[in-house]
């Protein structure tokens, strides 16, 4: 599964989220070109480029008419749909200008439908969103992220004036984002840049664990910043699968003091947490805390990519205001399970290989209902002989 991870190193724009990805993947070169040509009806070139510096690919879309362009939303959106784009890319086309319209929707107090677009609306934007489209439909990657993005500053001159950087729209479709100043004035992120992201979801963590570097490309956009290259990075990561023998595994570890909330509630809290999606295990133990304060002491183990929801059920039901995490790596036995019947009771029996041979336990829930020590005993060493010999 592939994860590509985007760099902004001057930046992000359409165009330049093309020539990054096309720089890294130019098998998808003909089909970009072709898809982008059709729905904007100006021509567009894959330029090669070098800044002194680094040297990568540029996206070039040819000069439409001069001045600002006004362009209804769902004029687009039926060019779009009346388009022979493959249903996948229509869909990401659609996607990316449907959060660009409800952003300036937000922005200027109206409904979607009645955004007219002006900038965004011009040829080359339409030929860079339905490019990133393309790839976006001919990439599939399991999950995209993105760097810090560089916030820019001063004024951008718009159809409506002089506005802020970010721009008001941008800046709505940058929420969550981590961002910081570099020093360096100007539009950093454009509003098709961050509609893009906010698309892909890109505002999620880089996945941890072992990646392998596959491959990597450089897409430049138009403007030269002093000291800086005007690139935008990708790169592209595949998982690194370990043995399936050694069943290796990344954890999410969060831990926590607990002395402000009774026994029984505490009880029933952790109860829930076991029942968390992406929670594994959880433990308590007693410990001392300030001022020989008796106290318990939680431990979870959860997935990685589970880790903001199991953090919000820690505080949500348990009385704790600050939590511990870190990611660690876990090694597991194979194991597998059986289901076998003695005395006319299902029983399920955990068989594990160990190094010394193989082991079986039955769940201990399997028996609880049998009354009395050793006949819970006797059934629990039946089952596992039983479950043994019929591997």
């Amino acid at each position: 599964m592939h994860h590509i991870h985007l760099d902004p190193v001057g930046g992000i724009a359409g165009d330049m989220f093309i020539a990054a990805l096309l720089d890294a993947f130019p098998e998808h070169a003909t089909a970009v070109l072709t898809a982008a040509e059709a729905v904007a009806g100006v021509g567009c070139e894959i330029l090669p480029h070098r800044d002194h510096v680094l040297a990568g690919r540029r996206f070039a879309v040819a000069a439409g008419e001069p001045g600002h362009h006004h362009t209804a939303w769902q004029a687009i959106r039926r060019r779009i749909g009346e388009s022979a784009l493959p249903a996948a890319t229509s869909d990401h086309a659609i996607g990316i200008f449907s959060l660009l319209a409800e952003a300036e929707a937000r922005v200027h107090g109206i409904a979607p439908d009645e955004v007219s677009f002006h900038e965004v609306g011009a040829a080359d934007s339409i030929a860079d969103i339905v490019g990133a489209a393309v790839l976006i439909a001919a990439l599939a990657p399991a999950r995209w992220s993105v760097a810090a993005l560089p916030l820019g500053g001063g004024r951008v001159r718009t159809a409506h004036g002089l506005m802020p950087v970010p721009a008001p729209a941008t800046a709505l479709l940058l929420e969550g984002f981590c961002t910081f100043d570099d020093g360096l004035p100007g539009e950093r992120v454009t509003p098709t840049g961050a509609a893009i992201l906010r698309h892909l979801g890109a505002a999620s963590p880089v996945p941890p664990g072992p990646r392998r570097l596959l491959r990597s490309g450089l897409g430049f956009g138009t403007r030269a910043f002093p000291g800086i290259s005007n690139c935008l990075r990708a790169l592209v990561f595949e998982t690194c699968v370990e043995p399936a023998a050694d069943m290796h595994r990344e954890l999410a570890v969060i831990a926590f003091e607990v002395d402000d909330q009774s026994a029984e509630d505490l009880a029933a809290g952790l109860d829930r947490l076991r029942q968390q999606a992406g929670v594994h295990d959880v433990l308590q133990m007693p410990a001392y805390g300030k001022k020989g304060r008796m106290m318990t002491h939680v431990q979870l183990l959860a997935r990685p990519d589970m880790l903001d929801a199991a953090i919000e059920a820690c505080f949500r039901e348990t009385t704790t205001i600050g939590l511990r995490t870190q990611l660690v790596q876990g090694r597991a036995l194979p194991r597998r399970t059986r289901t076998v019947e003695v005395d006319g009771r299902p029983l399920r029996v955990k068989l594990v290989e160990r190094p010394g041979g193989r082991t079986g336990k039955v769940e201990a829930d399997d028996v609880s209902a049998v009354e009395d020590h050793a006949s819970r005993h006797r059934l629990r060493r039946r089952a596992e002989a039983v479950a043994e010999e019929s591997e």
